[in-house]
């Protein structure tokens, strides 16, 4: 799919993962409607990524909500291309604390709730608009950039409802790909290892230093930019559908 002159979502675009999407597509051409929980920052991402940008406050996990940004991309720019879906949250809890204590049962319940179900329901109301554009030479209509996590696959101690969440967005890509071709649209996955993002922002240099060295090359994080510039390798390239791709340097998690 061709970039300029496409109009994005992008979840979690405030900050972080989905912000450095932004960034890159409205540089080439695309308009971008971000979608966070965060008003502050949103309004700041909007501010410096220029007229081609708008921000909708949304909670993921609330289907009245996810009904209305969606409804509101298409009111302000007509039509939904892309869907890039970064939104989501990494609680740490061992099953069985030091003290006795169990997960509480809550804190797994919203993390499935915004990282799989609410991607999900982004998913279904942005693929019921896409099917409306008018398709590509090649019958496209539309690209979906979902992000998981290497979690899904090395897990530590303490991701249990973290793994179960982005292990579910990998095993849907698939089903997600075939559901969809009927009306044009292709469903990637991305899951990215250690990113230098808000949430390593306070962490001790030491901690990200020895997080880098997990990489077997390049021996550092993660970057927004690295993230970005494969958002726009999947969109550009209609070969690629329905996979996963680690974006991860070779990383592999230990147990902690």
């Amino acid at each position: 799919m061709k970039i300029d002159g496409s109009v994005a979502i992008i979840t979690g675009g405030a900050s972080g993962l989905g912000f450095g999407a932004a960034g890159k597509l409205v540089a080439a051409g695309a308009r971008a409607v971000l979608v966070d929980i965060n008003e502050a920052k949103g309004a700041e991402a909007v501010a410096s990524l220029g007229a081609d940008a708008r921000f909708l406050s949304c909670d993921v996990s609330n289907p009245d909500d996810v009904a209305a940004a969606v409804a509101g991309a298409m009111e302000t720019f007509g039509k939904v291309d892309l869907l890039v879906n970064a939104a989501g949250i990494a609680p740490a809890r061992r099953v069985v604390s030091r003290d006795g204590d169990l997960h509480d049962l809550e804190v797994f319940r919203r993390t499935i709730g915004i990282n799989l179900i609410g991607m999900f329901d982004m998913i279904r109301n942005v693929a019921g608009a896409m099917a409306r554009n008018d398709p590509s030479p090649e019958g496209e209509r539309g690209v979906i950039v979902n992000v998981a996590s290497i979690a899904a696959y090395d897990g530590q101690i303490g991701q249990a409802a973290y793994s179960a969440s982005k292990g579910g967005i990998v095993a849907m890509t698939l089903p997600l790909a075939r559901d969809l071709a009927n009306i044009g649209v292709r469903v990637m996955t991305v899951a990215p290892g250690i990113m230098d993002t808000p949430l390593l922002a306070a962490a001790p240099q030491e901690l990200k230093d020895s997080l880098a060295n997990l990489a077997a090359f390049p021996k550092r994080l993660g970057t927004p930019e690295d993230f970005a510039k494969l958002v726009v390798a999947i969109i550009e390239n209609t070969m690629l559908n329905g996979e996963v791709i680690r974006l991860d340097a070779a990383a592999r998690m230990p147990a902690k």
